[in-house]
């Protein structure tokens, strides 16, 4: 079957997905999902999903941003595929699309944060042409809202 890659627009499409995003966040429900939408949709945020049929298999959130060091940015954020469709060049295809969407749209880079120990995944960005430039430090003040 053919794949086709989509920006989603609108919450409801976004919302649609909620069963791929449960494999990076198992706990997530969908009213948490739904709320973080409303908070992120009005900053920036977007997602395109990669789609077999009507059945996303793949998908990334994005953040549009500038900053001093860099100018405008686009930050791939929760990039999901699907467990059984891994391994197929699925992502590479939505690193591809991603890449030149952010050149249309006037970034100077992307950019991506990953776990230190998601290693499978941080040869894959690799490959993809990403290094890493520094540290992404945090300060926890609610543990029980990190997923």
């Amino acid at each position: 079957m053919k794949m086709e890659l989509r920006e989603l627009i609108t919450k409801e499409e976004m919302l649609d997905n909620f069963d791929l995003l449960t494999e990076v966040y198992p706990d997530i429900t969908p009213e948490e999902y739904s709320n973080e939408l409303d908070i992120m949709l009005p900053h920036n945020y977007g997602q395109v999903g990669v789609f077999e049929g009507n059945i996303c298999i793949g998908m990334t959130g994005y953040w549009i941003g500038s900053k001093l060091w860099c100018g405008k940015y686009m930050e791939l954020d929760n990039v999901v595929i699907s467990q059984q469709h891994r391994s197929k060049g699925i992502g590479e295809k939505l690193f591809t699309h991603m890449e030149k969407m952010a050149e249309e749209r006037g970034c100077n880079m992307l950019a991506l944060d990953s776990y230190t120990d998601n290693f499978p995944a941080h040869k894959f960005f690799y490959k993809q042409g990403y290094v890493p430039r520094g540290f992404h430090f945090i300060n926890v003040l609610n543990n029980k809202a990190i997923r």
